[in-house]
């Protein structure tokens, strides 16, 4: 290596690092600042520092590109330069406690510099690299706590000093001991507790804050969440969660994410791994505010279940889509969805529009409600992958942003969702009593979707999907828009017969115009079903339920969609 080449690399390593510790920076203190903005009651702050947030990795990965290009020149632009700068940067970076964020932030870089399609090893770091020894926290993510006389005792252990929001936390001890008892009997029988682990940092998110532990017993482990609300001029406990499938739902991906300040992200992660095997490493990176990162480790375990499987992407289950070709690879619980180059009628719609459509999910409270949605660019997969007629419908419908290129496919942009059942397909399979409990939230998601601002333009039950927890979800944003830019109007009464049969309508009808008296003919629901969606759900099918919630969300009132089921509340019991 010359001189003058490690000079320049080591300069970028330099220059990379400096601009990952000012997003760092940034990134906590918007994070800090949760509890105060709790404290104050400041929700609305809350929901505005949570889009700040998003918007930091993307702005100093492109400002730290703008610096390196403005004092490196034309040798910003040189692959040997950037190997031996990665080096560098692994050198100086490499054992931090936050050293897979930092590596991820390099990455990010170098391929807003190269536009990387693929991997590119030689200047991003890869697999094998992330596990590096880190050096050792000053202290550990937890503080254990030992069985005590009684549960409640170990409860009032835990909770007394810790503090929320910079308050105390007003609890019953005995009311929580209950709901741990009654659960820990139920699944480990005569096994008592050996000892519980809190996690130190709180986990906040919008009006919602979580103390997040493990309780021990046996070799075993059960997750434990205090689900913590403000109520008045404090915070009280207002549910113990303490299935694996309840902090799941805690941490799902149709979830905004957490502001909670780690040192150490990695240890963090694994803590949360330990009670919830079943989540992916990614999702969990990507509920604690780590987006950026979050996709990386998908894409790798991607790449990894590829290297290990054999099955093909072929086109997922449900009607074909008209604005996005949607693919999957069964042995794998995501979908991959690329938009098409055409929209036929009636969509109207523009490719600008989706991408817009999808930006704004990705910025809002999505309530458990909305399919988190993660965004790639540039991705090259092997082509003996893909099925014959998925592979044509990329070419035939998708050739704008789908190229093969030799033994490979080279895809310029597409979104990641997780893979849920479309509702369509789910009520037909399903069973009488599912069948019911299905329709009665699909309901109840429009309505959760309402509260917070959001109509998802088509009611259809094709774009509804169930998760493996049998919530209903909605993941089709063709159509979806801000409920404050709807304009729901009852039907005007026809004045005459030739009105009444008119084909189209005789009154005006604005682009923005909704009727809910006629939505129930397009939903696709029938019999016995449609008859139990309607006693629960009617108010649906008039305006004055849409214009009171559009007035509630004008007046600025912030409506918080808890996680989990009101018999989960302690007031409840």
């Amino acid at each position: 290596m010359s001189g003058d080449r490690g000079r320049v690399a080591a300069r970028g390593a330099v220059l990379v690092a400096r601009g990952y510790e000012a997003y760092l920076r940034e990134f906590r203190e918007i994070t800090r600042r949760a509890a105060s903005r709790h404290e104050r009651h400041e929700w609305q702050e809350i929901q505005q520092d949570a889009r700040d947030r998003l918007d930091l990795h993307p702005r100093f990965a492109t400002s730290t590109l703008a610096e390196l290009r403005d004092e490196l020149g034309m040798r910003a632009a040189s692959r040997l330069v950037w190997a031996d700068a990665k080096a560098a940067y692994a050198e100086a970076m490499g054992s931090r406690l936050d050293s897979e964020l930092a590596l991820t932030f390099f990455n990010s870089v170098t391929r807003r510099l190269f536009a990387t399609v693929g991997v590119d090893p030689a200047v991003e770091f890869v697999d094998a690299e992330y596990d590096r020894p880190r050096g050792p926290a000053s202290r550990p993510a937890f503080t254990s706590y030992p069985p005590g006389e009684s549960t409640a005792a170990l409860v009032t252990g835990l909770l007394a000093a810790r503090r929320v929001a910079n308050q105390p936390i007003a609890f019953d001890a005995v009311a929580i001991a209950d709901v741990i008892d009654r659960y820990r009997a139920q699944v480990w029988g005569d096994q008592g507790i050996d000892g519980v682990d809190v996690l130190d940092p709180v986990f906040y998110r919008n009006k919602g804050a979580y103390v997040i532990g493990r309780i021990r017993g046996g070799g075993r482990l059960l997750p434990l969440v205090l689900a913590l609300v403000s109520d008045g001029g404090r915070v009280v406990v207002d549910a113990v969660l303490l299935s694996e499938d309840d902090a799941s739902i805690v941490f799902s991906f149709t979830r905004s994410y957490f502001h909670v300040d780690v040192e150490a992200p990695h240890d963090v992660i694994g803590f949360l791994k330990s009670i919830m095997p079943a989540k992916r490493v990614a999702e969990l990176y990507i509920a604690l505010g780590y987006d950026r990162h979050g996709k990386a480790e998908l894409f790798r375990d991607l790449a990894r279940h590829l290297a290990r499987s054999t099955d093909r992407f072929e086109l997922a289950d449900g009607d074909r889509g008209m604005v996005m070709v949607v693919f999957t690879l069964p042995s794998y619980d995501v979908v991959f969805k690329v938009i098409r180059d055409r929209f036929t009628p009636p969509k109207q719609t523009t490719r600008r529009q989706v991408l817009e459509r999808y930006a704004l999910v990705f910025r809002h409270d999505r309530a458990g409600r909305l399919v988190d949605a993660q965004e790639f660019e540039h991705l090259a997969f092997p082509r003996d992958r893909f099925g014959p007629d998925v592979l044509a419908e990329l070419s035939d419908e998708a050739a704008d942003t789908v190229a093969v290129e030799g033994d490979r496919v080279v895809i310029r942009h597409l979104y990641v969702e997780r893979r849920v059942r479309p509702l369509n397909l789910y009520l037909r399979e399903a069973t009488a009593a599912a069948g019911r409990a299905a329709t009665l939230d699909f309901g109840q998601t429009i309505k959760d979707l309402a509260a917070t601002n959001i109509f998802p333009g088509d009611l259809l039950l094709k774009n509804f999907g169930v998760t493996r927890h049998g919530r209903v979800i909605f993941y089709d944003y063709d159509e979806l828009a801000p409920l404050t830019d709807c304009n729901f109007r009852r039907l005007p009464e026809a004045r005459t017969l030739e009105e009444e049969m008119a084909a189209e309508p005789w009154f005006y009808v604005g682009p923005h115009d909704m009727f809910p008296e006629v939505f129930l003919p397009f939903i696709g629901l029938y019999g016995e079903l449609r008859e139990l969606f309607v006693r629960a759900h009617g108010d649906l099918f008039d305006a004055d339920f849409w214009n009171r919630m559009q007035a509630l969300h004008r007046a600025g009132e912030i409506v918080d969609i808890f996680p989990y089921r009101e018999a989960s509340r302690l007031r409840a019991r």
